[in-house]
């Protein structure tokens, strides 16, 4: 079970403490200078570490000093280790400070006899192109290396003159006309021709520069028709047209050309391959003849290795905007008719080849068209799409080898893609995998498994009849603990609870544990348990939960299983929820809230606590609790207080109290200081979202008190009165007019808090987010429907609300939450405006409004567990405190520049789900100590409230504030960041930095003003001073 939590604690950090990066950087440079060449050589090939671990420019710049200084002193082959280090690092050469002493340093090699030293520095310089690309001397060198007798030499000047070409205009615009010399003298070799020739892709600078290389391109591929030189010459040609954008139409046209007329299927193949290029870069640019020119190459070639390459072009356009260009020609014409048909009769004739690649891009290409084309009538295309697939299907689920298995997933993904877009074809399309299931190989069994989860969570397809066709399966999986049986189990488990997410027989859940208890191990049943939460079955994840707490090693693993356990436990009270028994539902969310306070407790620590740390293990088997100590808890807890709001008498209220304390007093568990979380992993967006599920639940259930108060306490004999002196019809009831009010500002302020949530998760999926949004639109509703039922009918609009059912939903969760959504709307808008001011059909409509919600079992999705992408963001501040608590001295007459630096760090899978685009910096100042005489300032000069946008480049930013401090005290300082997506959508992920400013009094004001407190007038001198004192 050590790997149970492999996907939030992994980086937990455990181990021996390391270096700052000062100790790191002098451990490195002491190996630089050893004597031997061995440690020279792990020094050197260390950096990369290093620059990863500390990517600040302060280190970089000095670490890169101290490499050039062993490429100038070194002996080839350290030079070589320098050379590698530097290409490794090419996204930190942009933070070396001293850029031409480091480059002073390579350069004086290139003046070296040794021709393999001159090689070795030509490709430091072309990796250093990016930070240098206008340095004549370089490009002179490059040049001059060109004509070099060394072989090894003018390959490394081909290579840095490549890297310029990219980087620097005027560069390439020089060396053309030379490269295009070499390359067309009779004294070239050829194969140095080859290596030449590439270096054009990069002339795409200008118009006139893509020009006369193109020109030169067609020159080279009539000149030399061999097979080499024609497929260096039209990848190059490709590469320069989709780098410059105006020739691509040309382009494929030119490759189209090649792939019907050149007999050579070397030349043919890399046409396919450029195409490929230009289909998934440009598929905009591909006319209705360029795609009826491919069909036709397609349908005539008797090669299939040929006509496979085709198939993979088709379908990549096919699922682009060039189908639609393709099939939305002008009727009327019998050549429009053949092209279309053309496509067609293509992707049918593959979709039952002999070869699986071809009959699975056949397959693929009538599904983009199903999907794409949906205003046409293609009743005999989505036919043969699912024949098609069908027969793939059963193809490919027998052979595990895995090519087959390749074949399978891009069908599976078609299904999906099929069903989506053409529900009617759900049924048969999960009866085929139904049936095939039972037949299959177990790769080929977890790869359906999947497709099932994924077409039910779209579409409820899954009836009860083929629920027993699954459990059947899962009985005959086996006793093996290989790891396909092993992943096998947790998809058809995750099939099983998508197709019963209402509830879980008996029968079912039997199966489940006996099976698990068979043939599985812990981290199967944990990811068992996971999916269970996923799919809202919390009485199946509870017991599983529980049944793994004892197969853990590490406390922080047991934490975080019982708090898991714990908030099953507490969704499932909430499943007894009936509507209208409004007595049951305050004891059913009683009993949720005290489980879920057990699990926060579990997850974090101290949660009874005050703000104070320290004291801690109060109470554990028995103890006594110190008198200093009791003033520091609460006596009755929040998640008690609606309960004792509905008890009937001082005797009631009296025995919760009693009975929470006996049940909760003797395990300590709400003074444990162990917990799942632990500083270098806090668990903040778990944490934050069960606050505010807590939060939430105590929300309805005050509601529902609040409700009942109409009954309980009747307004008085007075609020007729009030309520016809004051104006106000609401008073007539009482206090609940002003409980109601209350209600609804708690409602909109845990939607917000909501909202938070979702802008802090940057790096969570998409269903994760759209959960985060469905509970801030249950909150919105309710505290509209208070609002318009209660407290201002006649100003209430429904129209903001009413598209809240059409949107498409991707979960049945979401289905469920929408039905809710749209059901309640209805009741409220239909008791709008009615029985004023309050009715009990108006408290009864939200009371069930409530419960409608609660009764929709909640979600745990993939972010609470596993943490798929990972972003974060580093800041550096100059100048900075050696001590952070220590302020930086600045006079009151200057100005702060303060330098903001910061790192974008990424895990495995950077940009999975969004990409950062920029990244917003806002400077705020606040003065907290104020030190001498009171002046009058002006207001804008109290204060510093800045904000920047900068774009990280390599995953680096950097930019500047100038702070004004005219107050003398102590000012605090804070930088905080957020993150702009590539959508524009900005999220809140932090970190915020705070320093500490004193504003100093300048001496010669100082002087001055103690002067005219002793009555002196300042003299002529000091008045001369004053005016040219800055100076």
């Amino acid at each position: 079970m050590a790997a149970s939590a492999k996907s939030f604690l992994a980086d937990a950090g455990y181990g021996e403490q390391e270096l700052d990066a000062n100790s790191a950087l002098m451990e490195l440079d002491k190996g630089l200078r050893s004597g031997k060449l061995g440690e020279q050589c792990e020094a050197v090939v260390r950096f990369p570490r290093l620059f990863q671990k500390y990517p600040f420019p302060i280190l970089i710049n000095s670490a890169f000093l101290k490499l050039a200084d062993v490429f100038r002193v070194g002996n080839n082959f350290l030079r070589l280790c320098v050379l590698k280090v530097t290409q490794q690092s090419e996204k930190h050469l942009e933070k070396i400070l001293n850029v031409d002493e480091f480059v002073k340093r390579v350069f004086s090699v290139i003046h070296s006899n040794d021709p393999v030293a001159r090689a070795i520095t030509l490709r430091m310089l072309g990796s250093m192109a990016s930070i240098i690309p206008e340095r004549k001397n370089a490009h002179h060198s490059i040049r001059q290396s060109l004509d070099s007798h060394d072989n090894v030499e003018v390959e490394a000047a081909i290579f840095a003159a490549a890297n310029f070409s990219a980087q620097s205009k005027d560069f390439a615009a020089g060396i053309c006309n030379k490269i295009s010399e070499m390359i067309q003298g009779l004294a070239t070799p050829v194969d140095l021709k080859l290596k030449l020739i590439p270096i054009l892709q990069h002339m795409h600078h200008d118009a006139s520069l893509a020009s006369s290389s193109r020109q030169l391109l067609q020159q080279l591929v009539t000149s030399y028709p061999s097979t080499k030189m024609v497929i260096v010459t039209l990848h190059t040609f490709t590469l320069l047209a989709a780098s410059s954008l105006v020739d691509i139409p040309k382009q494929i046209q030119l490759l189209l050309q090649y792939l019907k007329n050149d007999p050579r299927k070397a030349v043919k193949r890399l046409a396919i391959q450029d195409l490929k290029l230009l289909a998934n870069k440009t598929p905009h640019t591909w006319s209705r003849e360029n795609i009826q020119a491919l069909c036709e190459s397609a349908l005539h070639t008797p090669y299939d290795s040929l006509k496979l390459g085709m198939l993979s072009v088709l379908s990549t356009l096919s699922g682009t905007i060039a189908i639609k260009q393709y099939f939305s020609s002008a009727p009327g014409t019998a050549a429009t008719t053949a092209r279309s048909f053309d496509l067609v009769k293509l992707a049918q004739e593959c979709c039952y080849h002999n070869n699986r690649g071809i009959a699975a891009h056949g397959v693929r290409i009538l599904t983009n068209i199903s999907a794409s084309c949906q205003e046409k009538d293609l009743l005999p295309l989505e036919q043969d799409a699912v024949f098609g697939l069908e027969a793939l299907l059963v193809l490919c689920s027998q052979d595990d080898s895995p090519g087959a298995q390749a074949t399978l997933k891009i069908t599976l993904t078609c299904m999906v893609k099929l069903v989506k877009c053409r529900p009617h074809l759900s049924q048969s399309v999960v009866e085929s995998l139904l049936t095939q299931l039972h037949s299959a190989q177990d790769a080929a069994r977890i790869l359906m498994c999947h497709c099932l989860a994924a077409i039910a969570m779209q579409l409820p397809v899954l009836a009860d009849g083929m629920l027993g066709d699954l459990m059947d399966l899962y009985k005959l999986i086996g006793r093996s603990a290989t790891d396909k049986k092993q992943e096998l189990l947790v998809s058809l488990a995750t099939v099983i609870f998508v197709s019963s997410q209402k509830a879980l027989s008996s029968e079912v859940k039997t199966v489940i544990k006996q099976q698990l208890e068979n043939a599985s191990n812990g981290w199967t049943a944990y990811r068992i348990a996971r999916q269970a939460s996923r799919m809202g079955n919390h009485d199946m994840a509870r017991e599983l939960y529980q049944s793994l707490l004892t197969q853990v090693a590490s406390e922080h693993f047991y934490f975080w299983l019982n708090s898991l356990k714990e908030f099953s436990h507490a969704e499932q009270c909430l499943t007894g929820l009936q509507e209208d028994n409004y007595s049951s539902a305050l004891s059913c969310i009683a009993e949720a809230l005290k489980s879920y306070h057990k699990g926060i407790a579990s997850l974090t620590c101290d949660p009874m606590e005050s703000e104070q740390q320290g004291n801690t293990n109060l109470v554990r088997g028995g103890r006594t609790i110190q008198s200093h100590q009791i003033s520091r808890i609460q006596i009755v807890p929040a998640f008690m207080i609606p309960v004792l709001i509905s008890s009937a008498d001082f005797t009631s209220c009296m025995l919760h109290i009693v009975l929470f304390w006996v049940q909760y007093l003797p395990c300590g568990l709400f003074w444990s200081r162990r917990a799942a979380s632990t500083p270098l992993n806090p668990l903040s967006f778990q944490c934050g979202f069960v606050k505010l599920r807590i939060d939430l639940l105590q929300a309805f259930s005050q509601l529902i008190c609040t409700c009942n108060s109409l009954k309980t306490s009747p307004p008085p004999a007075i609020a007729t009165t009030i309520a016809m002196t004051s104006g106000n019809d609401l008073q007539r009831c009482g206090r609940i007019s002003n409980q109601m009010k209350h209600s609804m500002e708690e409602f909109r302020n845990l939607a917000t808090r909501y909202g938070d949530l979702y802008q802090s998760s940057f790096d969570a999926d998409s269903a994760t987010l759209r959960n985060v949004e469905l509970q801030q639109q249950s909150c919105l509703l309710i505290s509209h429907a208070i609002e318009a039922l209660i407290l201002d009918p006649e100003s209430t609009s429904f129209q903001e609300y009413s598209s809240n059912g059409t949107a498409h939903v991707e979960s049945e969760y979401e289905r469920r939450m929408m039905s809710v959504f749209n059901r309640v709307l209805e009741e409220v808008e239909s008791l709008n405006r009615k029985y004023a001011p309050v009715s009990y059909l108006h408290t009864a409509c939200l009371c069930n409004a409530v419960i409608a919600l609660l009764k929709v079992p909640l979600s745990f999705q993939r972010y609470f567990f596993q943490k798929l992408q990972s972003t974060s963001i580093k800041l550096a501040l100059s100048p900075s405190p050696r001590n952070p608590a220590e302020p930086i001295a600045v006079q009151n007459n200057q100005q702060l520049a303060l330098k903001v630096e910061g790192v974008v760090q990424h895990g495995s899978k950077p940009g999975l789900f969004r990409k950062i685009q920029s990244v917003c910096l806002n400077v705020s100042s606040v003065l907290q100590s104020k030190s001498g005489q009171d002046y009058k300032i002006p207001i804008d000069n109290m204060t510093n409230e800045m904000e920047q946008r900068v774009e990280p480049h390599n995953d680096y930013f950097s930019t500047q504030f100038l702070l004004n401090f005219v107050i003398l005290g102590t000012h605090n300082i804070t930088v905080e960041s957020s993150v702009i997506d590539s959508n524009g959508i900005v999220w809140k992920t932090g970190p915020k930095t705070t320093i500490f400013v004193k504003s100093l009094e300048d001496p010669y004001s100082q002087q001055v003003r103690l002067q005219q407190q002793q009555g002196q007038p300042p003299s002529q001198q000091q008045q001369q001073r004053t005016a040219y004192s800055r100076f």
